[in-house]
């Protein structure tokens, strides 16, 4: 019986000894890329690796932690088979990226969210929306299972983002708690770790954290965000190795379904109070453009070029990759 494509195990090439100090700052950048969206809660790192082509090499680096072959090298003291193991060079670059994004972004991106949201909207719609286009490429031969797979991912994503935030609690536990959720959602496609922290309530805690430098917190989260990602890894590099097709179909729907977050246009019709005092959104409705002015022309120009921005690096990674 022929083996479908979606079952052929996909083979992750280690390359950290063929990059150059070049390629290395390119993927600090690509990591830049990661965190600046992982800031922003319904724009996910996970479809910013996607388009820069860098998702599956990062899933499976990661998944190596978790691996028998780390952990044998590091028992053993073979520091160097260890380091290659998990393709440390590579997650060093893409960390550096993602922290220093979010130590230098986050009060930025706080402010266009609160002062020009419909803008900066516009801009991640247009560039989640080409993504799903270029993601969908991945998949060697759709079929009626593999369509079903993203319909099913797109409804879940849908009604996932729709979710109303909770008043939780800040204790030590569940700040740990909200970094392993929000680092499994940050390696997701389409479901944004910043918008997990908002559901649990913790978004407008962490964004403080961040501007206000407050370590212990930062570190629980860290921690937390460390033990999910490399157990929620195993899971997914195991899918992507098996039933890579149908794991993509998902994926690009989970993209599809965040959409709905990302429609610029919203009213509010539900707010509460956040630790500080300030009304922040919980329950918003989908509009259409209010009026015909120079903020919808300037959105929409915004829209434009976000999705032209994921046609250049779709295009550039299959120049890079002979395709």
């Amino acid at each position: 019986m022929q083996t479908s494509p979606d079952q052929q195990p996909q083979k992750v090439t280690n390359k950290q000894t063929q990059r150059s100090p070049k390629d290395y700052v390119g993927l600090v950048a690509r990591g830049f890329a990661m965190g600046s969206a992982d800031v922003v809660p319904g724009v996910s790192g996970g479809t910013m690796a996607f388009i820069l082509g860098i998702y599956e090499e990062l899933v499976f680096s990661i998944r190596a932690v978790g691996r028998k072959e780390f952990w044998q090298a590091v028992l053993h003291f073979r520091i160097k088979d260890a380091l290659l193991a998990i393709n440390l060079p590579f997650l060093i670059a893409v960390f550096a990226g993602i922290f220093l994004a979010v130590l230098t972004l986050a009060q930025g991106l706080e402010w266009m969210l609160k002062n020009q949201p419909v803008l900066i909207w516009s801009f991640f719609f247009g560039l989640v929306l080409a993504s799903v286009v270029t993601v969908a490429k991945r998949v060697k031969r759709w079929g009626v299972i593999l369509v079903a797979a993203l319909a099913a991912g797109a409804i879940g994503a849908f009604f996932l983002v729709g979710a109303v935030p909770a008043q939780t609690p800040n204790t030590w536990w569940f700040l740990f708690l909200s970094g392993s959720m929000a680092s499994i959602a940050m390696i997701l496609p389409g479901i944004s770790g910043a918008f997990i922290l908002l559901i649990l309530g913790k978004y407008q805690f962490v964004l403080s954290a961040v501007n206000n430098r407050d370590i212990v917190s930062l570190a629980i989260l860290a921690m937390g965000a460390a033990v999910g990602i490399v157990i929620f890894a195993q899971l997914l590099g195991y899918l992507l190795k098996r039933h890579h097709d149908l794991t993509v179909a998902v994926l690009t729907g989970f993209m599809l379904g965040s959409l709905r977050k990302l429609w610029p246009w919203k009213e509010t019709v539900e707010t509460m109070l956040d630790s500080h005092g300030e009304s922040i959104p919980i329950r918003q409705l989908n509009i259409l453009p209010p009026a015909i002015d120079m903020e919808l022309f300037i959105a929409i120009g915004l829209m434009i070029v976000g999705i032209v921005t994921v046609i250049l690096i779709d295009r550039m990674a299959d120049i890079e990759t002979g395709g």
